[in-house]
This record gives C-alpha cells, sequence and structure tokens, in this order.
C-alpha cells in the first residue's frame, strides 16, 4: 500500500495543495442546476480564493443519484454537467469535483475533472472505489454515515494497494437514530492516522436526512461552529456546499451555506487552524 500524504490537484496558480501545511477547501452547489448558475458560483469562488489566499477546488454534481425521492431534481446528466464543468475549469482556473456513482462514469469523469468523489453511501462499494483511484485523478472518499472511523483504513486499502494514489478520506456524521446525524471529532484523528490527508464536510455534518418527508431537511446554523472544531482538531481540508440562495437551492439547500458567508468563515477557519497547531 503506497499512500500520498501531500498532493497537488489542477494545474497552474489555482492548482491546490491537498495535505500541506495550508488549509484548503472544497466550495459550491450541491448539485449543477444550470450551466449559467455553475458559472456564476465559481466566478464569485474563485475571487474568494484570491482574496483569501485558500485553494479552492470547485465542486458540483452532474448528477445526484440518492436523493430521498426519485421525483426531486437529479442535475444535467453527465454529458452536460461534463461539459459545464469543463468550461468551469477553463474559465477560473480552479480544480473542479464531481461524484461518480458507477465505474462506468469514471473514465470520462477523471477525463474532464481533477477530483472523484465517492459519495457517503458508496462508500463501500470496492469496484467503484478502484475504479477511480486507478484513473489518475485524485479521489475524495466519504465516510459512510454508517460506518465507524477506522473502518475508512480498509476502504484507503482498496483505493491504494495496488499502485500509488491521491486520496483523501472525508468526514460527514455518523447516523445517530433516525433522520439525525452526529460528528465525533475523533474520527478526524483516527483517519489522519493512516496517512491520507483528511477533510472535514461541515454542511452534510447538519443535514437531517429524509426528516422532510421526500427531501431532507438540515440545521444551517450550525455549519460554522462545526467547521471552527475541526480546523481546532487541525483538519486539513474543509468541504462546504454553498450557495448564492440556499432557500431556493435545488438540492440540500437546509443544509447549504450562503455563498457570502463563506469568505470571512474560510479566514476564520484559517487562523483558527494555525492557532492550533502553534503557528505565528
Amino acid at each position: 500500500m503506497s499512500i500520498n500524504s501531500r498532493f497537488i490537484v489542477g494545474t497552474g496558480p489555482r492548482a491546490v495543495e491537498v495535505g500541506g501545511p495550508a488549509l484548503f477547501a472544497i466550495a459550491g452547489p450541491c448539485v449543477i442546476e444550470s450551466r449559467d448558475s455553475a458559472l456564476r458560483h465559481a466566478e464569485r469562488l474563485s475571487q474568494i480564493s484570491d482574496a483569501t489566499g485558500i485553494g479552492i477546488i470547485f465542486k458540483s454534481s452532474f448528477d445526484k443519484a440518492n436523493r430521498t425521492s426519485g421525483a426531486s431534481f437529479r442535475g444535467p446528466g453527465i454529458d452536460e454537467g461534463l461539459a459545464i464543468l469543463g468550461e468551469v475549469a477553463r474559465a477560473t482556473g480552479m480544480p473542479v469535483l464531481t461524484d461518480v456513482h458507477e465505474s462506468c462514469q469514471v473514465p470520462a469523469c477523471a477525463e474532464a475533472c481533477d477530483v472523484l468523489q465517492i459519495p457517503a453511501l458508496l462508500s463501500r462499494q470496492t469496484d467503484l472505489i478502484r475504479a477511480a483511484a486507478e484513473s489518475g485523478a485524485a479521489v475524495n472518499i466519504k465516510k459512510g454515515q454508517f460506518m465507524a472511523p477506522w473502518d475508512m483504513e480498509h476502504v484507503l486499502i482498496k483505493a491504494t494497494d495496488s499502485h500509488e494514489a491521491r486520496v483523501m478520506l472525508c468526514e460527514r456524521g455518523t447516523s445517530f437514530g433516525y433522520g439525525n446525524l452526529v460528528n465525533d471529532f475523533r474520527a478526524l484523528e483516527i483517519m489522519r492516522g493512516f496517512g491520507a490527508p483528511v477533510v472535514f464536510d461541515a454542511t452534510h455534518s447538519v443535514q437531517l436526512p429524509s426528516a422532510a418527508g421526500a427531501v431532507s431537511a438540515g440545521e444551517r446554523r450550525y455549519i460554522e461552529p462545526l467547521a471552527r472544531a475541526a480546523a481546532a482538531v487541525g483538519v486539513h481540508g474543509v468541504f462546504l456546499e454553498v450557495h448564492e440562495d440556499p432557500d431556493h437551492a435545488m438540492s440540500d439547500g437546509p443544509n447549504s451555506l450562503e455563498l457570502e458567508r463563506l469568505q470571512p468563515l474560510l479566514q476564520t477557519l484559517a487562523a483558527v487552524r494555525d492557532a492550533a497547531r502553534g503557528a505565528p
């Protein structure tokens, strides 16, 4: 098993170092709602990255295949979605990330995107994880809500047992009864002990799965305090779904951060992390 504890995602001046001394972020709307929306959000994120000096990987999904209801909006699909993500990358220079749900999606997604994300509900899918890790793209693997943090060592081994891969492990809360998630911040330290960079998903951690009937609810007010706690633990990166108008987002609005709150939050997180690390 060969694990990269530090690597670069993307190229050019907005390439992002993962696992280094500086905090990085994965941010963007949950799902691609339209070309104009994706480009508008990406442009603002690139401005925030420049203003804060914090590297941002743009995140948005071409398909949300695990919505509570089959009637919910899923996204534009793989062909249109990857074309939009490619346009985002060319327009802003930011690395881009999207979810993959099936092994057959991996080649096209790896060609268009810098990072492939394994959704939490698919974190035990061996063939999907291995295909993503072998694609040449970096991989962000969400810890399943149903998994203990030490179980993620086996997931990491799946991704790295055949060759050297660029893999991040991402904490996003653990099921606590029906329709509720909690965070055990020991998980960040436990998973960091496996050698891969660790990301904290502050927005899905406040999701209330399927708590609003046919859709999930969320407790947006807890995003920032949980993110600050993770920064104090010393997490490498933070994952934040952001939206210019979360109350009207087409997916995960209740647990998305208002876009204009991102810049001050990132500045706070970087300061908290540096203080916790003993930096001047």
